[in-house]
């Protein structure tokens, strides 16, 4: 197990974590802010992803495929939130998973209806398609470097509008006690709605940036919405500070354990029974690390309430 194979796992669960992050924090404001289980955030990535290939293949231009991913997906999220979600605030958690799960599989079913069942390409910037020398005989792909730099910038930018502007402090408030912030004048449904597009264009964004890495395909939603409500559960609901934490602990303990344990358990185990047993165990170790944290945290790392 070389310093490179170290190296090279650790900047992959970088480069996850941050886009696990892009998607999970505004879904946990929206969640801290409304109370709502958005189940179909994940569908607003899926769309990110299609829009983004859909443009890719007529412009030849990534630049232009992220930006039209990240404005179509915003307006999609405000008339989702408008016609479905914004009656859901006054309904229990049951009516809220059952009306965004509704969403879901409408969501897959025009998609399909308008891309097919099989997935599509979403080919990266031929300037970015190589290599990069970080250090000697060290090799890192250009674009996943890309894809780091943008969830950093974005996640000192998310950061700077929370903490640094008035409009975070009502994010804040209302995420905090939304029953408080509604008494002392906060407009929240306006603020919910702005709340909730800035959630659709990142987690846009996201697809954008990961489909050219992942299958761009009916269902990607799901899978990556189970991975972001572990990040927000370890971080603490409403918590951006939490969401980023919570994100890369999962990016960071996913990626090495996929990397990792099968060379591990080839010390222990026959090699084809390692290969096919350590992802196995990887994708468990989130949940584990989700258990550990709430028997000491049940609120979260760093819960927005208290």
């Amino acid at each position: 197990m070389s310093l490179i194979l170290i190296s090279e796992q650790l900047l992959n669960g970088l480069q996850f974590g941050l886009m696990l992050f892009l998607i999970a924090a505004g879904l946990t404001l929206v969640f801290g802010i409304m109370d709502i289980m958005n189940l179909a955030h994940g569908s607003l990535y899926m769309a990110g992803a299609y829009v983004a290939a859909e443009t890719m293949q007529r412009t030849g231009s990534f630049t232009a495929a992220i930006m039209v991913a990240v404005a179509v997906t915003a307006l999609v999220g405000i008339a989702l939130e408008i016609l479905i979600l914004r009656k859901l605030v006054t309904r229990d958690h049951l009516a809220q998973v059952l009306g965004t799960y509704a969403v879901i599989l409408i969501a897959n079913d025009v998609v399909k209806m308008i891309w097919g069942p099989t997935p599509v390409m979403l080919n990266m910037p031929a300037l970015l398609s190589g290599p990069v020398e970080l250090l000697p005989d060290f090799l890192y792909p250009a674009f996943r470097l890309m894809i780091i730099a943008v969830g950093l910038v974005v996640a000192l930018a998310l950061y700077a509008f929370v903490t640094k502007t008035r409009a975070g402090v009502l994010v804040r408030a209302g995420a905090s006690n939304r029953q408080m912030a509604t008494l002392m004048g906060v407009r929240v449904p306006i603020l919910f709605l702005g709340v909730f597009t800035l959630g659709a264009a990142l987690a846009a964004l996201a697809g954008a940036l990961l489909g050219p890495i992942t299958a761009v395909q009916i269902g990607m939603g799901e899978d990556i919405l189970i991975l972001v409500l572990v990040c927000i559960v370890i971080g603490g609901i409403g918590s951006i500070r939490g969401a980023f934490v919570g994100a890369l602990l999962v990016g960071m303990v996913d990626t090495a354990g996929r990397a990792f344990l099968p060379m591990l358990l080839r010390n222990v185990f026959p090699a084809d029974v390692a290969s096919s047993v350590g992802p196995t165990i990887a994708a468990i170790s989130i949940y584990v690390l989700m258990a550990v944290v709430l028997v000491f945290r049940p609120s979260g790392l760093f819960p927005a309430r208290g």
